[in-house]
């Protein structure tokens, strides 16, 4: 299961099934850093080490997963290193070290020492969807979504995709709030993010609470917008968005877990990873399917806004 989903719109049809996919995948697997690399990613099995194929087919959908392995060598370790170095030099010659002989110390000291860093990997997975011309990436951040894709671009050679939030939504959301009334098959839960416009770093996180109580109204009523929201899709899915559209903290319903898995329990990893995915994928098809509707509601009213201006403009003065 998905922990968050951060979709993206493909202006082209996808074509390739799960075989011609795997195929094309195999160009970039993953292989671990060498001795003088910070950081290497490529696509791995979805099904754990024991399976072979780089994709696969759950349904109309594809999954791949994505491995970075970096290594950890922090700044702060490097920069005490390189202070020594320079303090034994400048001791022995009796003279100070140039930023020169710095930089050439500081690379001397990174080939000495990469090879002795420990490795950390993570895996990311994403969810290529043909039929509703999406890609999901499980990922927290935007700079890991872009990663995985720019990976799958460079496989692949060009996926023309483009962020389904690409507009800020906060309005929609604060209105949300403020009526009780998100679109249908959506409902309020008990946590939001409220930001003031006009200073980015002011912020409230309000968690457990009434999103419809004075306390939080208030924080509106200054000027705050809500910039993230807790939301409960048709009773099967909850999530965190923000007004970038992106999903944080997924979490699907017991019942609805206990159903896609009945009967699956003693099966194989295989059929217990798709009766996951299928499930997983029909839920967040539903629900990007209703924020696409709210992302382009919001282009449209800023657009009508913008054009509403652009007349007052043209009037001419009193």
């Amino acid at each position: 299961m998905f922990k968050n989903a951060r979709a993206y719109r493909l202006n082209t049809p996808f074509e390739l099934d799960e075989l011609g996919l795997h195929e094309r995948l195999t160009a970039k697997a993953f292989r671990g850093c060498g001795p003088l690399e910070v950081m290497t990613m490529g696509w791995s099995a979805p099904l754990g080490a024991q399976a072979e194929m780089l994709a696969h087919a759950v349904g109309d959908a594809l999954v791949v997963s994505a491995r970075r392995q970096e290594r950890l060598l922090p700044a702060s370790v490097v920069s005490e290193a390189l202070a020594e170095r320079v303090a034994e030099l400048e001791q022995q010659d009796g003279r100070d070290v140039s930023r020169r002989e710095r930089s050439q110390l500081k690379e001397a000291l990174l080939v000495e020492m990469l090879p002795q860093a420990f490795t950390r990997s993570r895996v990311v997975r994403a969810l290529i969807d043909p039929k509703a011309s999406r890609v999901i990436v499980d990922a927290a951040s935007d700079k890991l979504a872009e990663e995985v894709l720019s990976l799958l671009r460079e496989t692949l050679g060009s996926l023309p995709a483009t962020p389904i939030g690409a507009t800020s939504v906060a309005e929609q959301f604060t209105r949300w709030v403020l009526s009780g009334a998100p679109p249908a098959g959506l409902t309020l839960e008990d946590q939001c993010e409220l930001r003031d416009p006009a200073d980015k770093g002011s912020v409230v996180r309000c968690r457990g609470v009434d999103l419809g109580s004075p306390e939080v109204r208030g924080h509106i009523d200054t000027g705050m917008q809500v910039t993230a929201v807790g939301l409960n899709w048709r009773d099967a899915l909850s999530v965190v968005l923000g007004d970038d559209l992106s999903c944080k903290r997924l979490r699907f319903e017991d019942e609805l877990i206990e159903q896609a898995m009945d009967g699956a329990e003693d099966e194989d990893p295989a059929l217990r990873f798709a009766a996951e995915m299928m499930l997983m994928s029909g839920q967040l098809r539903g629900l990007l399917d209703c924020l696409e509707g709210v992302a382009a509601t919001g282009v449209s009213a800023s657009t009508g806004t913008a054009a509403a201006a652009q007349r007052e403009d043209a009037m001419p003065p009193f």
